[in-house]
């Protein structure tokens, strides 16, 4: 398998022909999933006063040192109010939750813990100096770093920029990955299926995966085996302005595999044929600039190769950091064979008593689906190795659910 390039290799070469695309500013409520393009820091305190965590009376925590004590309320502070005058000696104010904090005051004492008698409250408990205070400041200090640029924007990180006052964020636009289906014997789900003919399954599952991965997505459909069809697939692609092209079949050494033959004729082909079980034949190359990965046909090849190969690279243009796929190690029920390639095995992993071990899937046939959606990991043999025994460590990729 000499012919065969090595997986890292091929990872390399991909990744070292993509940069980040273009940066712009956005709007908060537009920002969700969007990659900071700069590092956001803190204008202001959090929380910007210290404040009541709980509905009660601002207090002087002396004045409660031989509690029971009785307490002159002065004032009213609701949230959004600023206190007009200080807690002295025998005072108190009745405060609610997220309200400033009067002058004077160091503690609150929660509702429950009083008796409430015309103008003045029974306190029934002591209290520590800050005790039922959120103190300003206390999650974090202007000037701070809250959020680095290469970081994806999660719901609760768009809360955080939201209560630091922040409306507008630098980001990067999502990378636009054109997606082209290839094939003759391919039918759209819910059509009716000729003799000879198979639903397409690719389309939908890589224009899922490319959801997940940053991306938008330019959605070529499927190419019949007509070579003129595929270039002007392709010539979309790049009227469109698409950041990468992404194929599904036609990169292998059929008769009708056109994909890869009009990247050699009329574009690029930097490489194909990888030392990957599954989906050796992988193109990678470029159409009148544009970069191309080709991703065989069979649907699990094509969800491997996207994985391995193409995640990554839609990562680097929608300016994220390099980072490895979630792995972790487990220990195998069952003895792993494979043919000597760098393998990624449809598998099962569990934890029983803090030990991961794993099973594969009887059916490693790469055109098993069911098999795909059966696992909830990916587990792998390393180029150069036929066989892991039984109760031999492996390492996986997860591709279910957290937990499962």
């Amino acid at each position: 398998m000499s012919d065969l390039l090595p997986v890292v290799e091929a990872q390399n070469r991909i990744r070292a022909a993509f940069a980040p695309v273009a940066a712009h500013w956005l709007d908060l409520a537009d920002a969700l999933g969007r990659v900071l393009a700069e590092d956001v820091s803190a204008a202001l305190d959090l929380p910007p006063f210290t404040n009541s965590s709980m509905d009660g009376y601002a207090v002087r925590a002396a004045d409660l040192a031989h509690a029971p004590a009785r307490l002159r309320v002065v004032a009213d502070i609701p949230a959004g109010v600023a206190p007009e005058r200080t807690i002295e000696p025998g005072e108190a104010a009745r405060i609610m939750t997220g309200a400033m904090l009067p002058p004077g005051a160091d503690a609150v004492i929660p509702v429950e813990d009083t008796q409430a008698e015309g103008d003045s409250v029974l306190a029934q408990k002591q209290v520590q100096p800050g005790d039922y205070l959120r103190p300003r400041g206390s999650d974090l200090q202007a000037g701070e770093v809250v959020l680095r640029a290469g970081h994806r924007l999660r719901a609760q990180d768009l809360g955080l920029l939201a209560a630091l006052g922040v409306a507008r964020v630098r980001a990067y636009h999502k990378p636009l990955v054109a997606l082209l289906s290839s094939g003759d014997e391919l039918v759209a789900p819910g059509e009716p299926l000729g003799p000879g003919k198979i639903y397409d399954a690719n389309s939908i599952t890589l224009a899922s995966l490319v959801a997940e991965s940053c991306a938008e997505l330019l959605a070529l459909g499927v190419a019949r085996d007509d070579p003129a069809q595929v270039r002007e697939r392709l010539e979309t692609a790049v009227s469109q302005g698409a950041d990468l092209i992404l194929t599904s079949a036609g990169v292998s050494v059929g008769a009708f595999d056109y994909v890869r033959a009009i990247l050699e004729q009329e574009g690029r082909l930097t490489f194909w044929r990888v030392n990957v079980r599954p989906g050796k034949p992988l193109a990678f190359g470029a159409y009148h600039g544009v970069p191309v990965i080709g991703l065989p046909g069979n649907p699990v090849s094509a969800f491997v190769g996207f994985l391995i190969f193409v995640t990554p690279a839609i990562h680097r243009l929608a300016g994220l950091p390099e980072r490895a796929p979630v792995t972790g190690s487990a220990v195998l029920e069952e003895a792993l064979e494979s043919d000597g390639r760098e393998s990624y095995l449809r598998g099962s992993v569990i934890t029983v008593d803090g030990q991961t071990s794993a099973r594969q899937a009887k059916n490693q046939s790469s055109g098993n689906i069911y098999a795909l959606s059966q696992a909830n990991a990916l587990l792998i043999v390393p180029s150069g190795v036929k066989s892991l025994p039984v109760g031999s460590a492996v390492n996986f990729i997860r591709i279910g659910n957290e937990g499962e």
